[in-house]
């Protein structure tokens, strides 16, 4: 059976920030990049908000660097993931989609968290062409312009609300007649003079091509039947993420959505010598940069457990 004193499950910002710490600090970490090598930011266009490329840079570049920078100080980059894991003792003992066994004196998760999606031939097509899921990460891009945002909680009126500060208009499309968000957050979208609420709706079809990107969507009244199409530059989906936690049941303590519980300001979990770093414990903040640093806080907090145990 192969040991590892640290093995990282899940790649992108936090996974492969864990993995430089770990490196560097001589452990020679082990990381599973899993079934989406390099995390969400791999099917980014261009990324402009993340300290140190001041002209921007492509997700899938930016992770290329990260990855790179890791293996430079000893991270053995595995394709793959890690589908099991049994942590009721130590060392643990985690299985891989092939079936091989590595027993690990410590663990990090770094799974990340998946978009929920409206299931829509047309999202798919036009997404990083005006189709996003992150109004923080995108919303710059369409200053002065008007778009459009799906949801009904917290997560799609905020995203209206920040999007209201930057854009011409925003449309927000709801298939109740009443939105999900706490009150205060409701007050502040309905008075605000540059959301326009689209009620009992859903999304037909997002309009646009390879070209232009996307250039407005038909929508439909669930009640009347009636469509109406919008001219918009940008298409938010704001229903919610789903962490990458599934594997876990049973192992880690989470929380009610399913993302890790962490002993803030560590990256503790429950079970002492399994640490967890970036979108998989964050339902909030979910930013390339936070999740980076989460993973240098695991690695840190890894190497001091080593260091007492």
């Amino acid at each position: 059976m192969e040991h590892t004193r640290c093995l990282i499950i899940g790649s992108g910002p936090a996974g492969y920030t864990a993995g430089i710490y770990t490196g560097r600090a001589d452990l020679h970490p082990l990381l599973y990049e899993g079934g989406q090598p390099g995390g969400q930011l791999t099917i980014t266009t261009e990324i402009e908000n993340f300290p140190g490329y001041p002209q921007g840079i492509s997700g899938t570049a930016m992770m290329a660097d990260l990855k790179a920078q890791a293996q430079r100080f000893g991270t053995e980059v595995r394709q793959g993931r890690i589908e099991k894991v049994d942590f009721s003792k130590r060392p643990f003992i985690c299985k891989d989609d092939h079936g091989n066994e590595i027993e690990a004196e410590t663990v990090i998760i770094a799974t990340g968290a998946s978009a929920r999606w409206l299931g829509i031939e047309s999202e798919k097509r036009l997404y990083g062409q005006g189709v996003s899921a992150c109004a923080t990460c995108d919303g710059y891009f369409y200053k002065g312009m008007d778009v459009a945002v799906v949801g009904g909680g917290d997560t799609a009126c905020e995203e209206a609300n920040y999007l209201s500060t930057l854009c011409n208009k925003v449309y927000l499309i709801h298939r109740r007649n009443e939105l999900r968000a706490s009150k205060a957050m409701q007050q502040r979208v309905l008075s605000n003079p540059k959301i326009e609420m689209v009620w009992d709706s859903t999304t037909e079809e997002i309009c646009g091509d390879d070209l232009d990107g996307v250039t407005g969507a038909n929508l439909k009244n669930v009640k009347t039947g009636e469509t109406r199409h919008i001219d918009i530059a940008g298409f938010f989906v704001a229903i919610g993420h789903s962490p990458n936690t599934a594997f876990l049941e049973g192992q880690v303590e989470l929380d009610e959505q399913g993302y890790i519980r962490v002993a803030n300001p560590s990256s503790a979990t429950n079970v002492p010598g399994v640490f967890a770093a970036g979108d998989v414990c964050d339902p909030n903040y979910r930013q390339a940069i936070v999740a980076a640093g989460k993973g240098c806080v695991a690695a840190m907090d890894v190497e001091r457990f080593l260091q007492n145990n």
